[in-house]
């Protein structure tokens, strides 16, 4: 499948990894993009170290497995770096997006030698400092967005503050604090890999 991106999230369970999976396989279709999310469960508790991808393509997408070889993993939690090896099959030209206050350089030596890119963000800050609460998913959804390049930034933050006012008509502080931490992550992970590039 050419024109196609594979993103497998990491994540456990009340952490919002297949929320932020199926959100982003929705804006991806608002786009005019085939899309597929969907997540792998273990043993269904809070906790619980779950798995969730998605397929997004400007193609006819007749695949229906899961993903074995992925353009993108996203790490939304990092313990499980240390019990799970997030970088299998993972494509080396792809990139490993993970959720932590440690640099590259602290986490590197957990990544089995992963040699493609490695992008850290700090996803908890950002939502503490915009909601008040530990909601990772959605500053890594701003992340994601910023390193995959699914979709221009301009629709993906239109489709985006569609589907929070859809899901939050009721609590429009929440809409606020979620574009915020949408933009606050895309904005770090855009900076610093121009960055990273231009050093």
């Amino acid at each position: 499948m050419k024109n196609t991106i594979e993103i497998r999230w990491h994540g456990r369970g009340g952490q919002g990894a297949k929320t932020a999976a199926l959100l982003l396989a929705d804006a991806a279709f608002q786009t005019g993009q085939q899309v597929q999310g969907f997540p792998e469960y273990g043993p269904e508790r809070m906790g619980a170290p779950i798995t969730a991808y998605n397929r997004i393509s400007k193609d006819k997408i007749r695949v229906h497995s899961n993903i074995y070889e992925p353009d993108y993993v996203v790490v939304v939690d990092e313990t499980l770096l240390y019990s799970v090896d997030v970088t299998a099959g993972l494509k080396r030209e792809g990139a490993l997006i993970i959720n932590t206050a440690k640099s590259k350089n602290e986490v590197m030596k957990h990544l089995h030698g992963y040699k493609g890119e490695v992008v850290t963000i700090d996803a908890r800050a950002i939502s503490e400092e915009m909601l008040g609460k530990n909601f990772p998913n959605i500053p890594m959804l701003g992340a994601v967005a910023a390193v995959t390049g699914v979709m221009d930034r301009e629709d993906f933050f239109s489709e985006m503050e569609k589907s929070f006012q859809h899901k939050f008509a009721k609590k429009p502080e929440v809409i606020e604090g979620n574009k915020k931490a949408l933009c606050a992550a895309y904005e770090a992970v855009a900076y610093s890999r121009e960055m990273s590039l231009s050093a």
